[in-house]
């Protein structure tokens, strides 16, 4: 039993984060630096400062789609390049200068993006800026780009690119996402530093999610987006032509229709490669599913629980099993070789200061391999931010600390310094030598003790390692370490496959490297 109190009996001692990871990299001052090449568009996902409680792993796990596919659209007499500020490779691109800069924009990074196209603009270059904060706050994007794209940017990007070769670009681009989601190109993956990311084969197969979470950026004004589904031939096309061994589904919810991820299944199950997605945990209340991900090769899960308390989840509007069938759904999830990551919200208005040891103390009697903690956040334009505003307890609008790290609100029952130091609590407890080995997998068969060093290796690299990850970035050498690991992943799971397909009952699960998701 966790003492309720002991997140706050001692300040917790901060963690060493290498400058590099918390400051982004100066700008140039030269404002003389070259004339701009036409027809070359510069695609940028900006740096954001690391959270020193968290993995650093989680940032090069796979790159980010949306910039992948806006380079898919760009017509072929233009010069594509794709730079991430956050894979520590120093100043972005300035020589030759780019016609177009493509921003991507969050709030938690909105500051430095507009550095960027502040930077950029100075010195003639033409900046477009898209992304959830772009549609949440267009008034306060517009005085930084030359252009804003409001919604689908697959859909935009080659109409802005053919109007800025007209001289007729504009000040607004809108698109919805209620177009047919099957008809957009596959992500452009050659532009991709593939040395960079424990997989560049980042997936998504489907759009929207049938829950509406009154915190979820998916409730954001102004965004709709209607579950739209890929063919499953065409993932399965991307997932092979990438020639990875393990890709990351970057769904909102890959479970939300479950007759389609049945589909899926049965495609991606010939391909005998790896993979993980993020889903519901009513995703449960179908066993020949879960059968069916396992036997398709999905080797560990994202799982929004959010809360422990059922009374927090329907304040969210989150349509969920009840919190005390959680375990069982959990143990499901296991037998079938799935590990699970719990992604869990502190700072609810039922949560009082006992929720941060109540919540450790569950994940470790149900050993889920990996957990995530997120203060809970307003983002703007969502229902909760409204709710928030009006009752006075927004703190303020600095969008840099709206990282769901720092509380950027009042709790109904503690203060929002107590807040950051139970998420800062929870995390180091997680993370701890003797947490990890509690949440071991069970020994009751010579296969699960066979699992043990492989989920410590994964505990190990992913949990403890920042140093290593520092250094793996920086000397881009994520690749290259990560995938034997990967493919002896790939291979145990292989093997209990087999025998689940030849069985009725449930043999064995496997251990992992590769950890369920971020």
């Amino acid at each position: 039993m966790i003492d309720p109190n002991d997140p706050f009996l001692h300040p917790r001692k901060k963690h060493w984060i290498p400058p590099e990871m918390q400051n982004a990299p100066s700008l140039s001052s030269d404002k003389s630096i070259g004339p701009v090449e036409p027809h070359y568009a510069l695609l940028i996902n900006p740096f954001y400062p690391k959270d020193a409680n968290a993995s650093f792993g989680k940032h090069v796990l796979t790159p980010s789609l949306a910039l992948t596919s806006f380079a898919a659209t760009t017509p072929d007499h233009w010069r594509v390049e794709y730079w991430d500020e956050n894979l520590l490779q120093g100043r972005p691109p300035m020589r030759p200068m780019p016609q177009v800069v493509g921003i991507t924009v969050h709030l938690t990074f909105a500051k430095r993006a507009y550095e960027l196209a502040n930077w950029y603009r100075a010195r003639g270059a033409k900046v477009i800026l898209g992304g959830l904060h772009v549609l949440s706050c267009p008034d306060e994007c517009a005085h930084h780009a030359d252009a804003l794209a409001l919604g689908d940017g697959v859909q935009l990007w080659p109409r802005i690119l053919r109007d800025v070769e007209n001289d007729s670009l504009q000040a607004r681009y809108v698109a919805t996402y209620e177009n047919d989601y099957r008809e957009d190109p596959a992500p452009r993956r050659s532009i991709l530093p593939r040395r960079s990311f424990l997989t560049t084969t980042s997936l998504i197969a489907t759009r929207g999610c049938h829950n509406r979470c009154g915190f979820c950026y998916l409730a954001t004004d102004g965004l709709r987006m209607p579950y739209r589904m890929r063919h499953p031939q065409q993932v399965v096309d991307e997932f092979k032509a990438d020639n990875q061994p393990y890709a990351v589904f970057i769904d909102n919810n890959l479970g939300s229709r479950r007759d389609y991820l049945h589909a899926l299944c049965a495609a991606l199950r010939p391909l005998n490669k790896i993979w993980s997605a993020a889903v519901t945990i009513d995703i449960t209340d179908d066993p020949s599913l879960i059968r069916s991900m396992a036997l398709a090769g999905c080797t560990g899960v994202f799982v929004g629980f959010e809360s422990l308390s059922d009374n927090n989840l329907a304040d969210a509007h989150k349509k969920t099993p009840k919190t005390s069938d959680y375990a069982r759904r959990v143990r499901m999830l296991h037998d079938h070789g799935i590990q699970v990551n719990g992604s869990f919200v502190l700072g609810f208005d039922h949560d009082r200061k006992d929720v941060f040891a109540c919540t450790a103390e569950w994940i470790e009697e149900n050993r889920l391999e990996c957990a995530t903690f997120h203060i809970l956040t307003p983002y703007p334009a969502t229902p909760l931010f409204r709710q928030l505003e009006e009752q006075g307890r927004i703190l303020h609008r600095d969008w840099s600390l709206y990282d769901t790290s720092h509380a950027v609100f009042r709790p109904q029952h503690m203060t929002p310094e107590e807040l950051e130091q139970g998420y800062a609590w929870i995390y180091q407890r997680l993370f701890s030598h003797a947490s990890i080995w509690r949440r071991r997998p069970r020994t009751e068969t010579w296969e699960d003790l066979q699992a043990v060093p492989l989920y410590l290796a994964m505990s190990y690299l992913y949990k403890r390692s920042n140093r290593f990850w520092h250094l793996l970035i920086k000397h881009d050498q994520v690749n290259p370490v990560w995938k034997p690991l990967v493919e002896m992943t790939r291979r145990r799971h292989l093997r209990f496959r087999r025998r689940l397909a030849e069985s009725q009952t449930l043999p064995a699960a496997t251990g992992q490297v590769v950890s369920a998701g971020v």
